[in-house]
């Protein structure tokens, strides 16, 4: 019997001894409780938040997120969703409060000549030609140099700023230095040193420019911000055998190809001088000019035919509508290029045929043109309008992989927008709020590659005083060169 019992309890103590291993874990898998606890709350650090606001994200979905945040990471988007969610997920190093206000992509501005700034008024209320051979190449054959292009792109890309344009797509002389103060400050350009068929200030020759725009190209290919290209000036301004030489250095280095093209009738007579039968889209699209990497500024005198020829070649378009109207150079068939679903984005033009480098007034102006021009009042919608300045125009400038719409992944290139502006109130719809009620002054605060460039109204990468400064003494220069 004492030999059954003490058997019976070395069995009841050898089975609580397994059913305790049995609760053990292997050795390293089981952490702490208060570790367990951390991993759960474990936030991502993140550069920057923008937190609360509506958010207009330009995605294939169009959708708008109310009380919404936005997480950047190393000049990209982390995190888009609703603030209560994005809160819950990350660790930002900054935050911006943007509560009450609209979060939109930042805007693109498709074709300047960004240094001509300094050229503001210089000569208005005349038709292309004579504005152009009268009045403008004779000014900058006197006027500009290295220096000169600087200031003109720093007064250009303060102007940008403020109103919210956070890349452009740039034609000029010493686009090497527009590229440097680009950089400077903080903004995102698509940048073609322009080649043209007589002597210009930065080059002598055409072959001199290729040259220099190779040069210019391979320094700054694989810049976060700068995209280098070549800009052949037009078709009547380029020889045939010189376009092709620069369709070649496009390819060869796969930088973009800007162009002004279709731009006016005296266009067309010219070329139909030239090569009987043919317009200026059809006579560039003969010679094999046309490619998958040209952005084509203007685009006015075009029928459906050629739009159809720009569509197949891939070729991204820019509409210009208030220097178009200023320079009484037509309207562009805009509303057949949306049916066509062509990449077709809004641009200024140059300060001396605009006169300044305003996005909202040209989005406000594209809507409100077409309608009066074509007796429809759908021809071109509001939203419609801020979709050419926003993924439309990334479209046309072949960047809309990195910018153009709030989504994860993409450039951080964003504006913070008032909406409660006594010109904006009271709102129903948020595109038409953007395009017809709010101005460039709406803009608070700007962002471009994940870096604030804009807080509150205030410059953050130029310096304003100093740029009036220096614009006011080329002023000065400019009037005396008409003297000489």
């Amino acid at each position: 019997m004492k030999t059954l019992k003490y058997f019976s309890a070395v069995l009841l103590i050898f089975s609580f001894v397994l059913s305790g291993f049995a609760h053990v874990a292997p050795l390293g898998t089981e952490k702490p409780a208060s570790s367990r606890r951390s991993s759960q709350i474990l936030k991502r650090s993140v550069d920057l938040l923008i937190s609360g606001g509506t958010i207009v994200t330009m995605n294939a979905k169009r959708e708008v997120i109310d009380d919404g945040a936005i997480a950047i990471k190393n000049g990209k988007i982390e995190l888009v969703g609703k603030r209560t969610d994005v809160l819950t997920q990350v660790l930002p190093k900054r935050t911006i409060n943007a509560a009450g206000k609209i979060i939109i992509p930042g805007l693109i501005n498709g074709h300047t000549h960004v240094p001509m700034t300094l050229f503001r008024g210089i000569a208005d209320d005349l038709d292309l030609q004579e504005w152009l051979t009268k009045y403008i190449f004779p000014s900058e054959a006197k006027n500009v140099t290295e220096p000169f292009v600087r200031v003109g792109t720093r007064l250009g890309l303060a102007e940008m700023i403020r109103g919210g344009t956070t890349t452009y797509c740039d034609m000029y002389y010493f686009e090497d230095a527009v590229a440097d103060e680009t950089k400077k400050a903080g903004v995102r350009g698509a940048l073609g040193e322009t080649v043209i068929d007589f002597p210009v200030p930065d080059n002598k020759t055409y072959q001199e420019a290729l040259a220099y725009t190779e040069r210019f190209i391979k320094k700054w290919q694989n810049d976060p911000l700068i995209v280098p290209a070549i800009a052949p000036h037009a078709p009547y301004t380029v020889s045939g055998e010189h376009l092709l030489e620069a369709r070649d250095l496009s390819n060869r280095l796969k930088a973009p190809l800007v162009i002004h093209l279709a731009e006016a009738t005296s266009e067309i007579d010219y070329i139909q001088q030239k090569h009987p039968g043919m317009r200026p889209i059809e006579y560039v699209d003969s010679i094999g000019f046309l490619t998958n990497r040209t952005i084509a500024a203007h685009v006015i005198q075009a029928n459906e035919k050629e739009l159809g020829i720009l569509k197949l070649r891939g070729v991204g378009i820019v509409h210009n509508p208030q220097s178009n109207m200023k320079l009484a150079a037509g309207v562009a068939p805009v509303p057949m290029m949306l049916k066509m679903d062509l990449p077709v984005g809004l641009g200024t033009d140059g300060a001396a045929s605009n006169n300044d480098l305003n996005m909202w007034e040209e989005m406000d102006t594209a809507a409100k043109l077409h309608k009066v021009f074509s007796g429809d009042l759908k021809a071109v919608t509001a939203e419609q309008a801020f979709e050419m300045a926003t993924i439309r125009g990334a479209r046309a400038l072949h960047l809309d992989s990195l910018i153009g719409s709030i989504e994860v992944g993409k450039r951080a290139d964003i504006d913070i927008v008032d909406a409660d502006d006594l010109n904006q109130i009271p709102s129903f719809n948020i595109y038409s709020t953007l395009v017809y009620s709010t101005k460039a002054n709406d803009v608070r605060s700007v962002i471009i590659n994940g870096r604030i460039v804009m807080l509150d109204r205030r410059l953050l990468t130029l310096n304003e005083n100093a740029i009036k400064k220096d614009v006011n003494a080329y002023r000065k220069k400019i009037i005396d060169s008409f003297s000489n």
